[in-house]
């Protein structure tokens, strides 16, 4: 599979897919106009590697802030490893937040209470 990387902006996160090195990460914000427009090519990448997974993935989430739109696609995202942990492969999200931000904190607790994968939460 092919490797994405997709720069981000004031709008829209960092993303990188590797499926090579079973890495998967999203930095910045995540606030896009049109959430479908831009999530659509990472569901899509998504849907292929989780056909065939590295017996082990993480995913790398530093946001330092996401709307209400990019916390569904995050939850589906989520959802989709969810499917790989299934299937004895080895999946961690390392959740990362500063230390004063509580919001974030919040945020990936709630996940990792929905999600049935292995979550790491990281102050930097």
């Amino acid at each position: 599979m092919e490797v994405i990387k997709i720069t981000g902006t004031d709008d829209t996160p960092n993303v990188i897919l590797d499926a090579e090195k079973g890495i998967i990460e999203f930095s910045g914000r995540s606030l896009p106009e049109d959430v479908l427009s831009f999530y659509g090519p990472v569901l899509q990448w998504i849907e292929e590697y989780i056909q065939s997974p590295n017996q082990k993935t993480e995913i790398n989430i530093k946001l330092d802030y996401f709307n209400t739109a990019s916390s569904k696609v995050i939850l589906d995202i989520l959802i989709y490893f969810e499917t790989i942990a299934k299937q004895d492969k080895e999946v961690i999200v390392h959740w990362f937040y500063q230390e004063e931000d509580e919001d974030m904190e919040e945020a990936g607790e709630e996940y990792a209470e929905i999600v049935d994968v292995k979550f790491e939460m990281h102050v930097y």
